[in-house]
């Protein structure tokens, strides 16, 4: 479970609010310290050019970088989370999501569209971390095994990417059960024999890791991704040992056996409609093939 809450001296505070979201402004300066316009680094899927850092984006963004044209249909696009158990911490949850709602213009931590990549239809799921972290409650579990549903129904793949802090805490138990649901669901996708590719991203941790983000037909992830069930804090602070450096950072778990490939935004496109052809046993598109114009 996402560990939201953390000790100060004024109490406990909830830390979720984005750190590390698209830059605003003519400059973006990265954590190596390099600085770029933002407009070159749009351009650039927010990847910095000098250094490939991947600056964390949304579903929107992703969208665009993955979809031809940018064009999608949004499955149940106005689904809302309630607030059934009248959750309070320092705030009532009720006006964290309101809160939420008009900073980030987003109904949830996930939105689900289809459209076409490369040609060829797709479901895709995205994540939000600018929502609440990115938590999953009970309405991301639901839109999942909805999306789920539709790429069943139309025997076309599916895509989920992750960014996530893990299970909503202000829903509990719901929010645990959302695990087994999702995970129930993606078994169906596998005996239909359609195609689950799982995108992991900074951050992918938390209950998420823990279910839907790890049951890809094929996982991979963007390079220097936080990929984790519990922070690098608790996990040293309960084994009582250090840590290697760069533990929980994709290309560690990639050598560790956990993830299947890491690539950079600009190959995305590609290698996610390589892998379906591959899955599907069908003849691999030539746009995916096609050398890049110099």
């Amino acid at each position: 479970m996402s560990s939201w809450f953390k000790r100060d001296t004024k109490g406990i505070t909830t830390p979720t609010e984005e750190k590390k979201n698209i830059p605003e402004g003519i400059w973006y300066k990265s954590p190596n310290g390099i600085i770029i316009d933002t407009e070159e680094l749009k351009e650039n899927l927010y990847v910095s050019p000098e250094d490939g850092y991947h600056v964390r984006i949304g579903s929107k963004e992703y969208f665009e970088i993955l979809l031809d044209d940018d064009k999608f249909k949004e499955l149940n696009p106005k689904m809302r989370s309630k607030d059934p158990l009248k959750f309070v911490d320092t705030r009532a949850y009720s006006e964290r999501l309101k809160q939420a709602y008009e900073k980030t213009d987003l109904h949830d931590a996930i939105r689900t569209v289809v459209g076409k990549s490369m040609g060829k239809d797709i479901v895709i799921a995205a994540m939000d971390f600018s929502f609440i972290g990115g938590s999953m409650g009970s309405v991301v579990g639901e839109k999942i095994v909805r999306a789920v549903n539709y790429a069943l129904k139309k025997k076309i793949p599916f895509l989920l990417i992750s960014k996530s802090g893990g299970a909503r805490m202000m829903e509990s138990t719901l929010s645990l059960m959302q695990l087994a649901k999702t995970s129930a669901k993606l078994v169906q996708l596998e005996e239909a024999k359609i195609p689950y590719i799982s995108l992991l991203t900074d951050p992918t941790t938390g209950g998420t890791t823990a279910s839907f983000a790890m049951l890809g037909d094929i996982n991979v992830a963007e390079p220097n991704a936080l990929i984790a069930f519990a922070g690098p804090r608790v996990v040293k602070d309960t084994t009582g040992k250090d840590l290697p450096k760069g533990f929980q950072r994709s290309e560690f778990v990639l050598e560790h056996g956990f993830l299947d490939a890491i690539y950079e935004r600009k190959n995305l496109k590609k290698m996610i409609n390589l892998y379906i052809d591959l899955i599907l046993n069908q003849p691999v598109r030539k746009e995916i093939t096609k050398p890049k114009e110099a």
